[in-house]
């Protein structure tokens, strides 16, 4: 898969919602019902974080709910990336990026969302052809103000800003020119996964859908 073809399809996921959730899930047994909820509350696209030992069974586990895209975040390393694409991601992030890790992401077919957190850094990724990267960590590398000055010189770069991105401050970086959409953990907090309150979460899902209508 060729870069621009990576950042088209990345694109389209970008698309599909103004809020990506960015899910660290412990139990497989979360997997779906999780899923469930938030495909239903209107946020289609999944960042499952390999964070926890469970998080490439949560990934298949996922995978298998209708009307869900799941991806792999927080991927590092070859060995991650082929690894979230046997357990059926349709799509990898990166809290930054290496070549090792594009290489990887480009011969095993899986669509990188990037990590950038420097003007330098994303001329590079879009001189080798990612014109969609994820900036990160977005609040703590100047937030709103910084990925806007970016806008003028680099109009051709289009952002998934996540990294203290909650639902008071969504909408600065939604309202921005070269924000696709925000990656963000509110819509699935820890305490309610842990307890299963899917209700809550598919509340919380559309409220986060519903940003930008």
């Amino acid at each position: 898969m060729t870069p621009e073809m990576a950042s088209h399809l990345a694109e389209e996921i970008c698309r599909l919602a103004p809020v990506v959730p960015v899910l660290v899930v412990k139990e497989v047994a979360h997997a779906a019902p999780l899923a469930e909820a938030l495909v239903n509350g209107g946020l289609p696209a999944l960042e499952v974080t390999l964070r926890t030992p469970a998080a490439l069974d949560v990934i298949r586990e996922m995978s298998e709910i209708e009307g869900g895209v799941v991806g792999a975040g927080t991927l590092l390393t070859t060995k991650d990336v082929e690894n979230a694409k046997k357990a059926g991601a349709t799509f990898g992030v990166s809290p930054g990026a290496t070549d090792r890790l594009l290489d990887a992401c480009e011969a095993n077919d899986l669509p990188l969302l990037p990590g950038a957190t420097s003007a330098t850094e994303s001329m590079r990724l879009l001189e080798r052809g990612y014109s969609v990267q994820k900036f990160f960590p977005a609040e703590a590398a100047g937030g709103t103000p910084f990925l806007k000055s970016l806008a003028s010189p680099l109009p051709q770069i289009r952002f998934c800003p996540t990294g203290g991105v909650s639902l008071q401050n969504a909408m600065d970086y939604l309202s921005l020119p070269n924000t696709l959409c925000v990656g963000g953990s509110w819509v699935a907090p820890g305490d309610l996964v842990e307890a299963g309150n899917w209700g809550e979460i598919s509340k919380l899902a559309a409220e986060a859908a519903a940003l930008t209508s």
